[in-house]
């Protein structure tokens, strides 16, 4: 019988593994049952929230002055 040598970085090594699959797991099945109740109309889908972009006012002519000045 083989015996391996488990030194304290090789179990910090571990358990950073260990810890980082449990949080993929969670983090994906959480995204794939919020698609999944979604597709089936379970959960209300919140326009409000979703979309971010919509609570930034950029208006066409800061744009052009933007340009402008950087040419």
């Amino acid at each position: 019988m083989i015996f391996l040598y488990f030194d304290p970085g090789l179990g910090a090594m571990i358990a950073q593994a260990v810890v980082a699959a449990v949080a993929a797991v969670v983090l994906f099945s959480k995204n794939l049952m919020y698609k999944v109740k979604l597709f089936f109309g379970l959960v209300k889908h919140n326009d409000e929230k979703d979309d971010v972009f919509d609570e930034i006012n950029i208006k066409d002519s800061d744009l052009e002055n933007k340009n402008s000045s950087d040419s």
